[in-house]
């Protein structure tokens, strides 16, 4: 009965979170970069990919969540997909890294969480893994689980995310819009001292440039002092960590997916672009923090099968006089994937009695305006 009842519970207070608007950065008129998103302006306009939540919030103290990011809809397992892991800072627990960077390939959906739920979010990725069709004789997992540290609004002691959390963002998981801000992996997160979130944000090459979509999710929760479109928001609000207003150390998970046939070498040159669109949004990447950029090829061509008969792979990569757009899509899609997680985000009261505050948007309007930053 007690856990019918912490169900119960689960709904109603993720209810609320479905029915809100989203709130974000273009919906003030505010265009970042000179590339035209996709139709959703978010992660799974990169076709086939899935985004699924479960966001957690019982009483005042426990604030936390799972985000599951799928590449394709199949056996991911079975059908692996070239993969890299850059390492902006690494004050992280991210999971699975070695694997990646040895082989150059995902096989596991990508889950975010809290620090202390990595490896809950492992088990529950191994048991998914295992329990799929043709599965049956599969007897080592790399499970990718990525997290940030909710702590300060968030009983993270308690250790609250179970695998049954895990799995229900996993089967969660679809197209179209993404929630975001305060839920999933989002629900507890703190970025530049106000309420940061789950934020998304895409953008799709124009035709002579290949017409690729690249698409980007992240986890915010980290410091620095804030810019949206070149605005010193954090410097003109008095807001920023070196007058002791908040910490500076946090981390942000970057995921970063696209339909452009690459290999793993360069996906790694695609993420390492990811910090720069983390950097332009006024993020220093401090010693306390993880920042981690995740970057996967979906093309169906670049597909990696578990077994073959055949010992040569005829894997499609596009040449690096290439990637140009691409490091310029990826660079855009993170800046406006972090300002969507603050735009989205709401004010939050914590463990402890613990309070944070959204951006105060209407400010941050204003001195858009004053610069000339606004349709």
């Amino acid at each position: 009965m007690g856990k019918l009842i912490q169900r119960y519970c689960l709904l109603f207070y993720i209810f609320p979170v479905v029915m809100l608007a989203q709130n974000r950065l273009r919906d003030h008129g505010v265009e970042i970069g000179v590339l035209q998103p996709g139709q959703f302006n978010a992660i799974t306009d990169v076709p086939g990919v899935q985004v699924g939540h479960t966001t957690i919030i019982q009483g005042s103290d426990i604030k936390t969540g799972v985000t599951s990011i799928l590449p394709h809809s199949g056996n991911i397992f079975q059908e692996k997909v070239p993969a890299a892991i850059y390492v902006g800072n690494g004050f992280g627990k991210l999971a699975g890294y070695t694997q990646v960077k040895e082989l150059g390939n995902l096989e596991t959906p990508i889950i975010l969480t809290n620090t202390l739920s990595v490896p809950t979010a492992i088990n529950a990725l191994i048991s998914y893994t295992l329990n799929q069709p043709e599965n049956e004789n599969v007897r080592s997992v790399n499970a990718v689980v990525g997290e940030t540290n909710d702590g300060y609004l968030n009983d993270i002691r308690g250790r609250h995310i179970t695998e049954e959390h895990v799995l229900e963002a996993i089967n969660n998981a679809e197209t179209g819009p993404v929630k975001e801000g305060s839920v999933g992996a989002g629900t507890g997160t703190i970025c530049f001292g106000f309420k940061g979130g789950i934020g998304t944000s895409s953008r799709v090459l124009p035709k002579k440039s290949g017409g690729y979509t690249v698409g980007v999710l992240v986890q915010s929760n980290f410091g620095g002092v804030m810019q949206v479109a070149g605005v010193e928001v954090g410097k003109k609000l008095g807001h920023y960590s070196d007058t002791f207003k908040y910490s500076p150390d946090g981390s942000c998970m970057m995921v970063v997916l696209t339909d452009a046939p690459l290999d793993s070498r360069n996906l790694e040159r695609l993420a390492k672009r990811a910090m720069l669109g983390l950097s332009r949004t006024g993020g220093i990447a401090s010693n306390g923090s993880g920042d981690y950029v995740i970057a996967v090829s979906t093309a169906e061509a670049c597909r990696i099968p578990y077994e073959s008969d055949n010992p040569i792979q005829n894997i499609p990569s596009l040449r690096n006089e290439a990637m140009t757009s691409l490091f310029l899509a990826t660079i855009e899609a993170t800046e406006e994937a972090i300002l969507n997680s603050l735009f989205a985000g709401e004010t939050t009261v914590g463990r402890d009695g613990h309070k944070i505050e959204a951006l105060p948007k209407e400010k941050v309007m204003e001195m858009l305006r004053e610069a000339g930053k606004m349709d």
